[in-house]
């Protein structure tokens, strides 16, 4: 079996050709009209960089099954037609992410530099980690 694509980076490209990429602060602005915000990270980076408020905890490797409304290990929170915008560390793995869920059918984007770029924008980050498969509460 041959490669699909000859490295990495052009694996990115392809996913992110397929994405309506957001900037953070046009995430930020979906948040507030129904879309929600879906972190991938492992717990040791979002305790490290802290976690966006009202954000959804599902680890990557389990996030097709948690988002697809049909799969029968659906997280409540996966409605038909629910519009996801995947966050990691600092958007690449993110794109890949989004990607997979948008070949689902899924309404799904992700955040142009991660939670770096959130936290640069001047957007609400909270201290992490939120136990998976929760939402990240919002402090005051």
């Amino acid at each position: 079996m041959s490669a699909g694509f000859a490295s990495v980076d052009d694996l990115l490209a392809s996913a992110r050709a397929g994405l309506t990429r957001r900037e953070p602060q046009e995430a930020y602005r979906r948040t507030l009209t129904g879309a929600l915000v879906v972190d991938i990270r492992p717990a040791w980076q979002r305790e490290a960089d802290g976690e966006i408020p009202g954000s959804v905890i599902v680890e990557r490797n389990h996030l097709e099954w948690r988002l697809h409304p049909t799969s029968g290990a659906s997280l409540p929170l996966a409605a038909v037609g629910q519009e996801w915008i995947v966050v990691c560390t600092e958007g690449y793995t993110s794109s890949l992410a989004a990607s997979a869920l948008v070949s689902l059918g899924l309404p799904a984007s992700d955040v142009v530099g991660g939670i770096h770029a959130w936290r640069a924008a001047g957007l609400p980050v909270v201290p992490g980690p939120t136990p998976v498969e929760h939402r990240v509460r919002h402090h005051p």
